[in-house]
């Protein structure tokens, strides 16, 4: 493939409109598809797009997330922004609810009594975390009953600023008693 576009908007003006009107990470296989780029040319001309927005001080930059691309507002400027933000953010999740994320992103797919049996205690804020999109039903176990198997989302990696679930941090020690309360 060519790393030139025959004529056109310029590369950096095409990565900039894919990325605002996506409204989602766009991946390296997109853009290099939108610019005609081999892959390494389309690495190259995101980076060349990201500098250039940091040279320009234009407020926002791209943060690789999800397995794509997004524009995201700096954050040193977010909390100057909450006045335009809407709908008013979703409270913080519980203890309850980290927890049982914690457990499930750690050791997707787990079914709800796995969960429960790590917690020795409810696993009610599944319910909770399904609704805000950050836990699916991946299946069901082949165990007695068929339980349900959970694990995370897209959103849930668009919510920490993970690349992939394998940019979790490392756990120390061999168990999650650690990410436990009591």
């Amino acid at each position: 493939m060519s790393d030139r576009l025959p004529s056109g908007p310029s590369h950096s003006a095409l990565i900039g409109a894919a990325l605002l009107a996506a409204g989602r990470p766009v991946t390296v296989a997109e853009l290099t598809e939108l610019l005609g780029l081999s892959p390494e040319g389309g690495v190259q001309a995101m980076n060349s797009f990201a500098q250039s927005l940091v040279d320009a001080d234009a407020g926002f930059t791209v943060e690789a997330v999800a397995g794509g691309y997004r524009l995201v507002v700096l954050p040193a400027l977010a909390a100057h922004l909450t006045p335009l933000l809407s709908p008013p953010p979703l409270p913080a999740l519980s203890a309850a609810a980290l927890e049982v994320l914690a457990i499930v992103a750690y050791r997707q797919p787990v079914t709800r009594a796995e969960i429960e049996a790590m917690r020795g205690a409810s696993a009610g804020t599944v319910v909770t975390l399904q609704e805000r999109e950050l836990i699916k039903v991946l299946g069901r176990s082949d165990t007695v009953g068929q339980p349900l198997l959970y694990g995370t989302t897209s959103k849930f990696l668009l919510e920490f600023g993970l690349s992939s679930i394998k940019e979790l941090p490392e756990l120390e020690g061999t168990g999650f008693s650690h990410l436990l309360r009591g």
